[in-house]
């Protein structure tokens, strides 16, 4: 049996599913699922992400909340957490370059949100020396100061998709004609979640609403609340989220989310408002919405990639020069990729980023 079979059988029974549903089982399932499966990352995966392009941006992330955690005034003990680390590069280059703060090393306790076996196997090998502890969810967290990244982990929380009909909502469903995956329409029905999308949108627009980022953020955002600590929450996306935004990735190249399921990437953009407000609920102060290409300017980008020039000639430093480009030029990862921030609210907000 494959995926395929699996959801076709369950629809049979059942009839359509949300998009949520269908991503869940694409992503997670136990047997097919796509991160339970395999390491998806770099040339031989489907996707590759900042961390995979260069070290430079793990190092500033992580000196980044270095310096707020000295700004807050060094808490020991304190939670480095992760949300979906991938191989462990990031934590990698964080660490690497957060060796030389004093206290900060010591001070730590290493935690890694991750649900594949796969990918918890590359993340031992990565950070070898370190200890990490895996945890299922982001409520095991310890209740003390918090300070983590989260890159490109909400883009693939799975998202419900909505297309206005008068004042209500059709929702998209995935069902089958004949054997063959496919989109429908449930009838309209109010939606108290998007009553406040009334005011922006029109007939037939499509929104998507993420349910479970919020009370993930909520989660984070009320340990930084009471412990204090920060966030830096790295992902495609906009403030407010219109339009169908679901695409399937599968050997570095668009795919059609309905077709060979369990074997592409789903993602869909981040409601980046929805995060601010579920902060804001916990008594969790956020940044302004930023530009990833702006945000790692600010933290030094260009100084550090004229360093780790210095000695390179040929191939290898072209690659820095483009490696530099991808992560921060608005017609590549710059402008796309938006930074969030969360900190307390008797404190400074992270570095690179404004209230």
């Amino acid at each position: 049996m494959s995926l395929a079979d699996h959801l076709a059988a369950r629809i049979r029974a059942d009839g359509p599913i949300p998009v949520a549903d269908y991503m869940a089982e694409c992503l997670l399932h136990p047997q097919f699922g796509y991160y339970t499966t395999r390491d998806p990352l770099g040339a031989k995966g489907d996707f590759t992400t900042a961390p995979e392009i260069s070290q430079m941006f793990g190092e500033l992330l992580g000196l980044a909340l270095a310096q707020a955690w000295i700004d807050q005034g060094s808490p020991a003990p304190f939670t480095l957490a992760e949300l979906g680390p991938g191989r462990g590069t990031l934590m990698a280059d964080l660490l690497r370059a957060t060796r030389g703060v004093p206290g900060f090393h010591a001070a730590m306790q290493l935690h890694l949100v991750e649900a594949s076996p796969a990918l918890r196997d590359a993340q031992a090998k990565a950070l070898d020396g370190y200890a990490p502890q895996w945890l299922d969810t982001v409520e095991s967290l310890p209740q003390q100061p918090l300070f983590l990244a989260a890159n490109e982990f909400f883009d693939a929380l799975p998202i419900r998709q909505f297309i206005r009909a008068g004042n209500h909502w059709s929702e998209k469903r995935i069902g089958l004609t004949g054997n063959a995956l496919s989109f429908g329409l449930t009838p309209p029905a109010p939606q108290p979640a998007l009553e406040h999308r009334l005011a922006d949108t029109a007939e037939g627009d499509l929104v998507e609403l993420c349910e479970a980022a919020a009370p993930v953020t909520h989660s984070i955002a009320a340990r930084i609340a009471a412990h204090g600590g920060a966030a830096l929450i790295v992902d495609y996306g906009d403030w407010r989220a219109l339009g169908d935004t679901l695409q399937a990735l599968r050997a570095h190249a668009p795919a059609d989310p309905l077709q060979t399921p369990g074997q592409a990437d789903l993602t869909a953009h981040v409601d980046f408002e929805a995060l601010a407000m579920a902060a804001k609920t916990a008594g969790c102060a956020h940044t302004r919405l930023t530009p990833q290409g702006v945000f790692l300017e600010r933290l030094g980008i260009t100084d550090r990639a004229r360093a780790l020039a210095a000695p390179l000639q040929g191939e290898a430093l072209e690659n820095l020069i483009s490696a530099h480009r991808r992560l921060t030029h608005p017609e590549e990862m710059g402008n796309l990729f938006k930074v969030l921030g969360l900190y307390p609210s008797t404190a400074a907000p992270p570095p690179g980023l404004n209230p």
